[in-house]
């Protein structure tokens, strides 16, 4: 399957191709063209079989709603990034997961949103810790990237960024100027 991943925030935003293969089943990992990236549920990836199948190998694991994001510890150095299904753009518990990632785990490489995501979530997403995303195919990507610009501030802290005072604070000191 070719994705087209919006990838790179935090940097310069890109789009870009990428060859993925979804694996449910170990018996199809021979099949995978090696150029592609081999993306796989949380439930196949936990087991030690499948880490040692998949080694050397670009993997993806899929987080579910339900999944609990913390079971990567201790293999998210052997992964090239994680995706997170938004199966309806109502549920928020992908949110919490992108943070966990970011803030417990301490993981900077790639989260992806996948699936109903929305032009209006695009800011919050980022702000949660995803820096991929892969709307639904019937939703215009251009008008979805512009949803990265309807919010310029963000007070509060996040895992990408510290509460606005902290920053100022920061720039104050930086110019020698008293806080």
């Amino acid at each position: 399957m070719l994705d087209m991943v919006l990838a790179g925030f935090g940097e310069t935003p890109r789009l870009e191709k990428r060859l993925s293969t979804r694996v449910d089943d170990l018996g199809e990992v021979q099949k995978v063209p090696a150029t592609s990236e081999i993306v796989v549920p949380l439930a196949l990836w936990q087991s030690p079989e499948a880490q040692a199948r998949l080694a050397g190998r670009r993997v993806v694991v899929v987080l579910a709603g339900a999944d609990d994001p913390l079971k990567l510890s201790g293999t998210l150095q052997h992964l090239s990034g994680v995706a997170i299904e938004f199966k309806a753009f109502t549920d928020g518990r992908g949110y919490s997961s992108a943070a966990l990632l970011r803030e417990r785990l301490g993981y900077t490489g790639e989260i992806r949103a996948e699936g109903d995501v929305l032009r209006d979530q695009a800011f919050y997403l980022q702000r949660a810790g995803f820096n991929a995303f892969v709307p639904r195919a019937d939703r215009p990507i251009l008008d979805f990237i512009e949803g990265f610009h309807d919010f310029r501030v963000m007070y509060q802290k996040s895992p990408v960024n510290q509460p606005l005072f902290r920053r100022r604070e920061e720039a104050l000191l930086a110019l020698g100027e008293s806080v």
